[in-house]
């Protein structure tokens, strides 16, 4: 449903309501690129072959963990125009970056996060957060190469409830480039 914001309509969000995507838990993502451009590579006799955007892509999905140690990959596939990953929250194994200097950095009392104040998403360790940080990433060093390089505005997520969704979607992503053409992001 379209609901007006300063005069312009923007599309209710899908996310669910009443969860902190910041909450430990399994994450289906999907990222588009603008109008499904194919710029990552192309699927040949069903193997995914890479082009330099799409090896960045690879790339910046890999370190995600290194700026976000509470997260934990799980299978992912970068396709011409979108790529398909479990994210994996798990904050009680992380290690704050507290504990790892020799001495504390002072608390930050002021956190201002615009009109949203402390509520604001990317002040908050969640997925947004990522894939925010991923997507920025990616257009800084991928505009270098190809400079209409875009993103969709949005992204799709899925919450893994349980084992069984979590081995179908494992599969799924890891069948995706011998699916290609019955994907539906097959087309631009």
């Amino acid at each position: 449903m379209s609901q007006k914001f300063q005069n312009k309509y923007r599309i209710s969000s899908a996310r669910l309501q009443n969860w902190d995507y910041g909450e430990n838990g399994a994450y289906f993502i999907t990222i588009c690129t603008q109008n499904r451009e194919h710029y990552f590579g192309e699927i040949v006799d069903t193997k995914f072959i890479a082009s330099e955007l799409g090896i960045l892509a690879e790339k910046f999905w890999l370190e995600i963990t290194e700026h976000f140690p509470y997260v934990e990959l799980g299978n992912f596939v970068i396709m011409p125009n979108h790529v398909h990953g479990i994210l994996i929250i798990d904050k009680n194994a992380s290690v704050s970056v507290e504990t790892r200097l020799i001495a504390s950095l002072p608390e930050m009392t002021n956190k201002i996060g615009g009109f949203a104040k402390d509520k604001n998403p990317m002040l908050q360790d969640n997925i947004s957060r990522i894939i925010r940080w991923y997507k920025g990433r990616c257009s800084f060093e991928m505009r270098k190469l190809h400079c209409d390089f875009s993103w969709q505005s949005r992204f799709y997520d899925h919450i893994i409830r349980n084992e069984r969704s979590f081995e179908n979607i494992q599969n799924y992503i890891e069948d995706n480039p011998m699916n290609w053409n019955e994907d539906k992001f097959y087309g631009k």
